[in-house]
């Protein structure tokens, strides 16, 4: 039985959207499948100043339009639906998404991750009304107030040096005694005048009244806990890999999925790439990277799949 599509890619951001362009460009048959707009977290990124061949920064949002437009223009469809759930059968891959089932040779996972909460009182809550996890969609709202920054990754460094743009309050707490983000992008955060980095330092709780108002932080140190008053509360604390599509796939201790090179998974013909697989690096032209050798070894795998494999 001949399927609808030689690949799928369940997931726009610029791993699958790099997927698609390969495939495509191999004359594979290729659909991406994206719930949202094309080019998931780039999408948010004001100045994106570490993708190669950009001397300056470039804008995310016109990165990823950049990327979603050569797909396209090597003949990859795009599909905007959720997809529910990835079955094989024999051979054949059955993706059912909300605009019907689809079938394919094989399947790249490029779902991402999801931002990791801290589950304390008054996160929930404030939801919205001055917490949030992404500082270039949110910052703005509070240009000149005082912000708090809780992580100690390249994510929260990076985020605390955006918001550094808008307020010359800003705290930053980290749980442990030093950042685990690069030196480089650690550095830029420990040397700016306008953050105020409190390292052994927990968030405890949020309160206000219809927003954000202030915060309880413990000094995990010298176990003191107190009340700081703040206007927004950033979280970047890690990420939680979305792999409920493909619960029986080989993954590690915190649910990332294990891949061979070619990031082919433990089940034939299943691929991931980007934030949802293991690696030991996330960034942008990783996820890039990884998209282009997933499309090339499902390439392989479904000329061999024909018989049509190159001997």
């Amino acid at each position: 039985m001949e399927p609808d599509y030689d690949i799928i890619i369940i997931g726009g951001g610029t791993a699958g959207l790099t997927a698609a362009q390969y495939g495509a460009r191999a004359n594979l048959r290729t659909l991406l499948v994206e719930e949202m707009a094309p080019g998931g977290q780039t999408l948010v990124i004001k100045d994106l100043e570490n993708y190669p061949g950009f001397p300056e920064p470039v804008d995310g949002f016109e990165l990823a339009q950049k990327f979603s437009e050569q797909a396209e223009r090597f003949g990859a469809e795009i599909l905007n639906a959720s997809v529910t759930a990835v079955e094989k059968q024999k051979k054949l891959f059955q993706v059912e998404t909300t605009e019907g089932t689809k079938s394919s040779f094989a399947v790249i996972l490029a779902t991402g991750a999801q931002h990791r909460k801290l589950g304390i009182p008054g996160e929930e809550e404030f939801s919205g009304r001055g917490v949030s996890y992404c500082a270039t969609c949110d910052g703005p709202l509070f240009k000149g107030k005082r912000m708090l920054v809780v992580g100690g990754g390249d994510a929260s460094c990076d985020e605390s040096s955006f918001l550094s743009k808008l307020t010359d309050s800003i705290i930053h707490i980290h749980r442990k005694d030093r950042f685990r983000a690069q030196k480089a992008i650690a550095e830029r955060v420990l040397k700016n005048p306008s953050i105020e980095v409190r390292f052994e330092h927990e968030l405890v709780e949020i309160k206000g009244d219809s927003q954000v108002e202030k915060v309880v932080l413990k000094d995990t140190g010298s176990d003191r806990t107190y009340e700081e008053a703040v206007d927004a509360v950033f979280i970047f604390i890690g990420s939680i890999p979305q792999t409920e599509l493909v619960p029986d796939v080989e993954k590690d201790e915190t649910g990332y999925i294990i891949t061979d090179q070619c990031m082919g998974s433990s089940m034939p013909g299943l691929y991931a790439v980007g934030d949802v697989r293991v690696t030991p690096f996330r960034q942008i032209v990783v996820g890039a990277g990884e998209g282009a050798v997933a499309s090339h070894c499902a390439a392989q795998y479904i000329d061999e799949l024909k018989g049509e494999a190159y001997e």
